[in-house]
């Protein structure tokens, strides 16, 4: 079906030059389809009507369609001031309907040019040109598999040259189109509500928003299309429940589980090395989950848009408006898993900025009343991971924050009246918490430095542990033991009372000042179970089995980091925020010591304090999630 110019005209070129018969042609149509376009208010429609089955042309067209399809678009570009949506309403559907994808370059480009030629034409026309385009951020559903394919991704940098060239020509036109284009992106973003099919076009739609954010346009949506990328990774997290990736019964403590992995383990661990896993998180678990691996992708796209900013300087400037989406959206999202790995490492590639900058925030939302209890004990549960994980940090910084978190409690032993209560004290709590589980992980560091070793030692952390309180008795146990068995060998303090844990994971009292979101056992920074992320992650991140405890011999000390003894300065041996390429790492140890679940010296079953042979105390590098339905 085709569009003919009269037989007449036609036949009065034939003996014209090629070059002049095409040109004149061209001229021809152009004249051609302003008569159609104008004859439709006087009834007739059938050079109309040839002009919009014109539109319809897709897939693979002859040589003579395809010409006809390319001139057709330019005379249209040519005659857009005669368009008129109430007469040529199914023509401009067309148009807009009409995807990039199914063409070749010279027809894209002949699209392209009408799209931007009817935004410049009418204002009524702006949203619709602008939704034509986000349509094709995504390719058809047929399209999708061969993205993997040399010529599904040399057509994909075909079409989105395009439309990012069209959406920047509509930009310098219309000044306004930025701020009409920003909902349009934003509502059009796929949603973990789609159907798979539709769910699966989230990466490569997210790859043009953030294509966006870094034009040269960028500064005027920059703020709204993060904060949406870090909406949309939160909600792909939120689907991702723990009964995906825990396959144990709730009823049994984890150490119990642990002696049964131990059972099932033991031959392989004689083979590979004397430290057992314990096999209940794992990203096996996670193996085939289409949500996961959606958000896996989608955490590596932005990690990699992070490393760009680097390089051109708007690190800082990104950061900023991340940081303010993770207040409003992270922080408070209790369940959330994997996201907020995106701070991690935006920090890890400027941790002298961003670092410390997301460390104080944290901080100060911890000792500020402004905030909910809920907020502020979320906040300070992100701040002891993250200073417990993060190998780019200082110790001299770290000790800084731990001095604040012990002023703080001290300030809040002082008010009268104070005596155990859980429910009552539960930010109080919180903080006792925080401070015992970074030095689980840093004490050693901070104590082979004289320096910092003597700020430790002059922080009133003994009045604030041994208050009435009783932050000992309420914490979880599997931190304060492993705390303890620390302090006593770093001689930091000891106690008179006798704790018996029995191994245990939580107590009554820690699930009380937990409450139902268990925010006692929230550790955000625990090891990334997402493969492609955790392999970004892993150079800048402190796992257990890394980490010396205060009763380990010197004979064991193998540190992955280098600490000056008279500032306490930490530095990076492997580097930092580098891409997984440049690193010589060993997956599968990593792999290892991801599933490790107990904190203990490199003999798993024993370890030397004071001179005797005793079984070790022992905390979960990963803490488990509440058993309390309303957190599952």
């Amino acid at each position: 079906m085709g569009m003919e110019l009269p037989k007449d005209r036609a036949e009065s070129h034939e003996m014209e030059d090629v070059n002049e018969d095409v040109n004149i042609s061209d001229l021809e149509l152009v004249y051609h389809v302003r008569e159609a376009l104008t004859s439709v208010q006087s009834g007739d429609n059938d050079n109309y009507n040839q002009l919009v089955a014109v539109m319809h042309l897709s897939g693979r067209l002859d040589p003579d369609n395809r010409a006809l399809l390319e001139t057709s678009l330019k005379a249209l570009s040519g005659a857009v001031s005669y368009i008129d949506i109430s007469h040529h309403e199914s023509l401009l559907v067309s148009i807009f309907g009409m995807s990039m994808w199914n063409y070749d370059p010279d027809i894209m480009d002949a699209l392209k040019g009408l799209i931007i030629s009817l935004a410049a034409s009418s204002g009524k026309y702006v949203d619709s040109c602008l939704t034509m385009l986000v349509s094709n951020f995504t390719p058809p559903s047929y399209f999708l598999d061969k993205l993997k394919e040399p010529h599904g991704l040399e057509r994909k940098h075909q079409v989105l040259s395009r439309v990012h060239s069209a959406l920047k020509s509509i930009f310098d036109l219309v000044p306004l189109a930025p701020m009409r284009l920003l909902p349009i992106v934003v509502q059009r973003m796929p949603t973990v509500h789609n159907k798979h099919e539709r769910l699966k076009m989230i990466v490569v739609y997210t790859e043009n928003m953030l294509k966006l954010e870094s034009s040269a346009m960028g500064e005027l949506v920059r703020s709204t299309l993060l904060m949406a990328v870090v909406d949309r990774l939160i909600d792909l997290d939120m689907e991702i429940g723990w009964d995906d990736i825990l396959h144990d019964d709730f009823s049994k403590g984890i150490f119990e589980m642990e002696l049964e992995d131990v059972e099932e383990a033991a031959d392989d661990a004689e083979q590979v090395g004397d430290e057992l896993p314990s096999g209940s998180l794992s990203r096996k678990s996670l193996s085939g989950n289409l949500i996961a691996e959606l958000l896996d992708s989608l955490m590596v796209l932005t990690f990699e848009h992070l490393e760009s900013c680097e390089g051109t300087g708007r690190l800082i400037e990104v950061f900023e408006i991340l940081l303010q989406s993770f207040q409003i959206t992270v922080l408070n999202a209790y369940k959330s898993k994997f996201a907020q790995f995106v701070m991690f490492y935006a920090c890890a590639l400027d941790p002298e900025n961003c670092g410390l900058r997301f460390a104080t925030m944290l901080a100060d939302v911890f000792v500020s009343g402004l905030y909910p209890p809920l907020t502020r004990m979320s906040a300070v549960s992100y701040l002891a991971s993250y200073l417990s994980r993060a190998r780019f940090l200082s110790p001299c910084f770290i000790v800084s924050l731990l001095k604040r978190l012990v002023d703080w409690c001290l300030e809040y032993c002082n008010i009268p009246g104070g005596n155990i209560n859980p429910k009552a004290h539960r930010v109080f709590y919180s903080g006792c918490q925080a401070i015992m589980y970074v030095l689980c992980f840093r004490m050693r560091s901070i104590m082979d430095v004289p320096r910092l070793k003597s700020q430790l030692l002059l922080m009133p952390l003994e009045t604030v542990l041994k208050h009435n309180l009783k932050p000992l008795k309420v914490c979880l146990p599997s931190v304060v033991s492993e705390f303890l068995q620390q302090s006593k060998a770093a001689r930091l303090f000891t106690v008179s009372e006798t704790f018996i844990f029995n191994d245990l994971l939580e107590s009554e009292l820690s699930r009380d000042f937990g409450g139902l979101e268990r925010l006692d056992m929230f550790f955000p920074f625990d090891p990334c179970l997402l493969k492609k992320s955790d392999s970004f992650i892993r150079p800048n991140f402190i796992y257990w089995s890394m980490v010396k405890t205060a009763y380990h011999g010197d004979e064991e000390d193998n540190s992955d980091e280098d600490v000056d003894e008279d500032n306490g300065d930490h530095v990076m041996v492997d580097g930092m925020g580098r891409s997984p390429d440049e690193q010589d790492l060993d997956l599968d140890e990593f792999e290892y010591s991801l599933n490790k679940m107990s904190i203990t010296p490199k003999n798993s079953f024993s370890c030397r304090l004071d001179g005797e042979l005793r079984q070790p105390m022992k905390m979960p590098s990963r803490i488990r999630p509440s058993t309390s339905p309303e957190s599952l």
